[in-house]
């Protein structure tokens, strides 16, 4: 499954940005059984969770760095994940990717992640 992340760019410290992660439709089935998932790696640092939401989107988990100012949410009808990124700040810089999970429920674990999409770059300027 090749999953295409979309929407990074370059924002002030404080601003918003939303990020789009989508399926090619022929994945439909497989997009919307799994859980979804967004991840980020920094320069110079190893790739860390951020978000992750469950097959129906009734359940999310998020990163306590960013409990309270990301929104992660899916629409199945259009086999896309969203990740809402409001009150951004300068260490919110990274490269984003998304993945789907081999399990239907939300889970932090990257190691139970098996489709991963390129990623899309946020930089967030102080």
């Amino acid at each position: 499954v090749q999953l295409q992340a979309s929407g990074g760019g370059l924002v002030q410290a404080g601003g918003s940005l939303r990020l789009s992660c989508a399926a090619p439709g022929r994945y439909a089935r497989t997009f919307s059984n799994n859980g979804m998932g967004w991840f980020r790696q920094a320069p110079g640092k190893e790739r860390e969770f951020v978000a992750a939401i469950d097959w129906r989107g009734g359940s999310t988990v998020y990163a306590d760095s960013v409990k309270g100012r990301f929104t992660i949410s899916r629409d199945n009808a259009k086999n896309t994940v969203y990740l809402q990124m409001d009150t951004l700040k300068s260490e919110d810089t990274g490269v984003y990717s998304c993945a789907a999970a081999g399990r239907p429920t939300a889970t932090m674990d990257s190691s139970q992640y098996y489709y991963w999409g390129q990623g899309t770059l946020v930089t967030v300027s102080s």
